[in-house]
């Protein structure tokens, strides 16, 4: 009966018009006064950011914070893919024809995921992460590799939690929800940057709706309020690092694995 309540509660609670409330009172400048106790509930790293937290006039502005230069090392090897954002590992595995298995209990199919886009098959036997942004988090979405734009796609949706009760308890959040897809070609084969957005998250917002291409490192896009990346590497061309796992946490710019020479049949 509890879960199905919460099930109830959380779909009532995922409308846009919602989410828009939230965000009109994150955005104004009464919100900025709630900054403090933001700080100590989530124990942020307010040192961290590029302004003293009462320069910030909204909470939107700070949750969106940047953050000083040299916060975050970027792993500078070129067949090193980093980590886009600062998250915790919710699902680090191969893509199995093309299915990700077993994301919190669930199956995701790539077509669901990326919206039936005819790139999906590059994809069907790579690798992917899920990495989830919780409040307490830097929210800037930084380039994983080094690389051009070959496509990018809005796809309309839900906005479920994609926290772990959302995750675990409602039906494929992350094909459901809404998200924005960015097609980056390398080096050595092309990624996918899945933004999902989630409950209280009022946009994903590109930094620069124009840039076609991004260092490894560069800042891409931002989220507002917590969500969640989907990051997704070409068939036979990444091999993660062993030391990561499930439950683990990471930082914008470590190493997530190595990018490999040569891709089977080239």
């Amino acid at each position: 009966m509890t879960k199905r309540w919460l099930r109830l509660m959380t779909e009532l609670s995922s409308r846009k018009w919602v989410c828009r409330l939230m965000g009109a009172f994150a955005q104004s400048g009464a919100s900025r006064h709630i900054i403090p106790t933001f700080i100590r509930t989530y124990r942020i790293t307010a040192e961290e950011a590029e302004q003293d937290w009462r320069q910030y006039p909204s909470l939107n502005a700070f949750f969106t914070r940047r953050l000083k230069a040299g916060a975050r090392p970027v792993h500078a090897a070129p067949d090193i893919m980093v980590s886009p954002v600062d998250a915790l590992i919710t699902y680090n595995g191969g893509v199995t024809a093309g299915m990700l298995l077993n994301v919190k209990g669930q199956d995701y199919t790539l077509e669901e995921l990326l919206h039936f886009s005819p790139r999906l098959e590059k994809y069907t036997h790579g690798h992917a992460f899920v990495l989830y942004l919780s409040p307490t988090d830097y929210h800037r979405i930084h380039a994983p590799v080094t690389g051009n734009l070959v496509e990018k796609e809005h796809v309309k949706g839900k906005v479920y939690p994609v926290n772990d009760f959302g995750l675990t308890h409602m039906r494929t959040v992350l094909s459901r929800n809404e998200r924005k897809i960015a097609y980056i070609s390398h080096e050595y084969g092309e990624i996918a940057l899945v933004k999902v957005g989630a409950m209280n998250v009022s946009s994903i917002r590109y930094t620069d709706e124009d840039a076609k291409s991004w260092t490894a490192g560069d800042e891409l896009a931002y989220f507002e309020f917590g969500s969640t990346v989907v990051l997704l590497t070409e068939s036979g061309t990444f091999t993660p690092d062993p030391s990561l796992h499930q439950g683990a946490r990471v930082k914008m710019g470590e190493a997530l694995g190595r990018f490999v020479s040569d891709k089977p049949g080239s």
